[in-house]
């Protein structure tokens, strides 16, 4: 086997994660195809889902926390009248009941409860940590699972397509939402049951139109020895924080700012900000307080 070198590398992948694959063993994947020393994921998707997964490499991993949380879209294949121990297709079922003739107003009765602001509990076979161990590992253990409940917010969903057996809906909704639980909890109140057959994330804040990159084509691309080619469908690391306000200091601030100092200045938003310095060379990010004063939070040494 070639023995691979691991170079320095900074950026960001928005990988089109393939089904049947944990995201960790995408994230190697890509990680090796790029040869890059350093590199990390911003939140799993299920082994059945697919879509957007943002890889980091680098000085870009310092920012994954902040794209974990960040708001995402979800496109979700519901199938009714089976409940499974994973909440989706790749458990066993546990149980199977008819399902009643559902209305489209019988439908938006049962949805409106999982809108806003919710309390929802995690599948049992889920990353979540009691502790110190994720539970997916004490389900497969056989131990009692109490899963945790936590609030999280569903900013939207839209039914897409409606048969018998079968639903197709967009969720929209903050960090930490199970959509497996949402199916879930929606066949209990529709009182058949469901579990969800297909999955697939549609963007991640702030990465709402850029294209997607699969495996295959970055398998292709190193293959043919296109490492150029393969650099350039990384994006820099500040196109992660377009969303955040942003305060640009000139060579003098920019020198305190780097070494810690705390400083004073006119305007800035109070918050979290994006610091650049001169020639707009991103520095790191910051805290603003009430009264103006940034404080260093963490620089990038880019």
């Amino acid at each position: 086997m070639t023995r691979i070198t691991f170079r320095r590398l900074d950026g960001l992948l928005l990988l089109d994660k393939p089904g049947g694959m944990s995201s960790n063993a995408a994230l190697q994947i890509a990680r090796r195809l790029f040869r890059a020393e350093k590199g990390g994921h911003t939140g799993s998707l299920d082994p059945l889902a697919t879509g957007l997964l943002p890889l980091c490499f680098g000085e870009a991993t310092k920012i994954a926390g902040l794209l974990l949380g960040s708001a995402k879209a979800y496109d979700a294949e519901v199938v009714l009248g089976q409940t499974t121990d994973t909440d989706d297709a790749d458990g066993t079922v546990l149980r199977e009941r008819p399902v009643p003739p559902i209305s489209a107003e019988t439908l938006e009765a049962a949805l409106a409860p999982l809108r806003g602001r919710i309390r929802q509990r995690a599948p049992i076979y889920s990353a979540l940590k009691q502790g110190g161990e994720p539970l997916y590992v004490k389900a497969r253990r056989g131990d009692a699972i109490e899963a945790p409940e936590r609030e999280v917010e569903v900013h939207a969903i839209e039914v897409l397509a409606q048969q018998p057996t079968r639903l197709t809906l967009r969720v929209t909704c903050g960090s930490g939402t199970y959509i497996r639980s949402l199916a879930r909890d929606l066949g209990e109140t529709l009182g058949c049951g469901a579990h969800i057959a297909g999955l697939r994330r549609l963007w991640v804040d702030p990465f709402r139109d850029a294209p997607m990159v699969t495996l295959d084509t970055l398998r292709a691309m190193a293959a043919q020895g296109d490492e150029a080619g393969m650099e350039r469908l990384l994006l820099p690391l500040a196109d992660g924080l377009a969303h955040y306000p942003r305060v640009t200091l000139d060579a003098e601030q920019a020198a305190r700012f780097c070494v810690g100092q705390r400083q004073r200045g006119e305007g800035w938003p109070a918050g979290l900000v994006v610091v650049y310095g001169p020639e707009d060379a991103i520095q790191g990010l910051g805290q603003v307080d009430d009264s103006g004063l940034l404080a260093s939070q963490r620089r990038f040494n880019l």
